[in-house]
């Protein structure tokens, strides 16, 4: 779904879910995305530059974006494109966008 100048609702900002371990936890952005979806959000964004985004490679940052993009069908997905340099941002921007995200 597009982001457009007409989007309005709630736009759940969502937290990254690691294992203990410190690895980022798959199966528990399939379920934020669900319970988003459940109570209503019209979007969520992901890897917003406040939180642990910025903490992340490249790799890390894809293996978040993607799944979040691919689970959130009927939501408007929002993607942080913050790293210290432009080939991670556009290698981040292409996995979002070859998964679903609008350009």
């Amino acid at each position: 779904m597009k982001l457009t100048a007409e989007a309005k609702g709630t736009f759940a900002i969502a937290p990254t879910p690691f294992h203990d371990d410190g690895r980022i936890d798959e199966g528990s952005i399939d379920r934020l995305i669900d319970f988003y979806e459940e109570v209503g959000c019209e979007g969520v964004t992901v890897l917003g530059i406040m939180g642990e985004a910025p903490k992340l490679d490249a790799a890390e940052a894809e293996q978040v974006a993607v799944p979040f993009v691919k689970r959130a069908k009927k939501m408007q997905v929002i993607v942080g494109m913050s790293a210290p340099g432009f080939a991670t941002m556009r290698a981040l921007a292409r996995a979002s966008m070859d998964v679903g995200a609008p350009a």
